[in-house]
């Protein structure tokens, strides 16, 4: 699988599928998870609202209603409590779910945001290492997937996944 960083608003990608850091309830919030709800527009709230939440390091798959991408795939990142408390194995697992249900969809693209950056506040050193990490990972045969974008938003974390990825 390609991977690539890209700077940039996520809600703007024309990709199979984009990834939301959403909160465990589903249904909006602040930062990616609010600016991707108001792009997709209500029906995205009101779809949400019949999955009944989603666990931290799990993930749940929409439409994309009015997003470019095809698919929302929602994922619950930790929040950061100093690493002790399973914070890296759960944020891997948003990763790994996320592209589990890519696959499971046929989805050949994907784009994820910086999982837990935000007011969670995972390091975000760490987290891009583990964000990398995982989208390097061998994809099981007769994986769909061909490529992943590492979306930052802002100069700073493009050189946080760049010095991730030099590793």
């Amino acid at each position: 699988m390609d991977l690539k960083i890209w700077q940039g608003d996520i809600t703007t990608l024309a990709v199979d599928a984009i990834v939301n850091a959403a909160n465990s309830s589903l249904l909006g919030g602040g930062g990616v998870d609010g600016a991707i709800h108001r792009a997709a527009g209500p029906e995205l709230l009101a779809h949400c609202r019949t999955l009944g939440g989603c666990p931290t390091g799990e993930a749940r798959i929409t439409p994309g209603f009015r997003l470019p991408a095809r698919f929302v795939i929602h994922t619950v990142g930790p929040v950061w409590h100093g690493g002790g408390h399973r914070e890296a194995e759960l944020l891997a697992n948003c990763y790994r779910n996320s592209l589990a249900l890519a696959d499971a969809e046929g989805l050949a693209s994907i784009a994820f945001p910086a999982i837990s950056c935000g007011v969670y506040g995972y390091p975000l050193e760490a987290a891009a290492r583990i964000a990398v990490a995982e989208l390097k990972r061998p994809r099981p045969s007769g994986s769909s997937l061909k490529e992943a974008l590492l979306v930052a938003f802002g100069a700073d974390m493009v050189k946080v996944y760049q010095d991730a990825l030099a590793l």
